[in-house]
């Protein structure tokens, strides 16, 4: 179970640096809605999607080496997954894009389920499994 939790934890900080630059270097391909508001809520997450990827790189390694530390960096990223997913759901749903047909629109889908499953899993399993150091 080790393996997967860390392998989840590597796609959380891989997958957040890759949409990051895919969103900042491909213009509005990569993007659910051309409107200001739409711009504005995005870029307001880089930061936090950064503090959630730290947690997550932390948590693996402290799952990796076994270290008692991992539990607490594991459990701030699983709930930074669970915030920023229920932001996006939120914003996705008042602005009505689920209604919307698009690639980017179905990498939205897929980055909120993954946020939406993986961040009350990776709680869940730090608070019951802590790794012992």
């Amino acid at each position: 179970m080790s393996r997967l939790v860390v392998g989840l934890l590597a796609v959380t900080v891989v997958g957040t640096s890759a949409y990051w630059i895919g969103f900042f270097a491909a213009g509005e391909t990569l993007h659910a809605s051309t409107t200001d508001v739409y711009g504005a809520f995005e870029r307001a997450f880089p930061v936090a999607d950064g503090w959630m990827a730290a947690c997550a790189a932390a948590a693996a390694i402290g799952v990796v080496r076994g270290r008692a530390w991992a539990a607490p960096a594991g459990i701030a990223a699983g709930s930074a997954l669970v915030y920023l997913g229920l932001m996006d759901v939120a914003f996705d749903v008042e602005q009505g894009l689920y209604a919307q047909r698009s690639g980017a629109m179905a990498v939205e889908i897929v980055i909120n389920a993954f946020c939406l499953s993986v961040g009350p899993f990776l709680i869940g399993w730090f608070a019951l499994t802590p790794p012992r150091g």
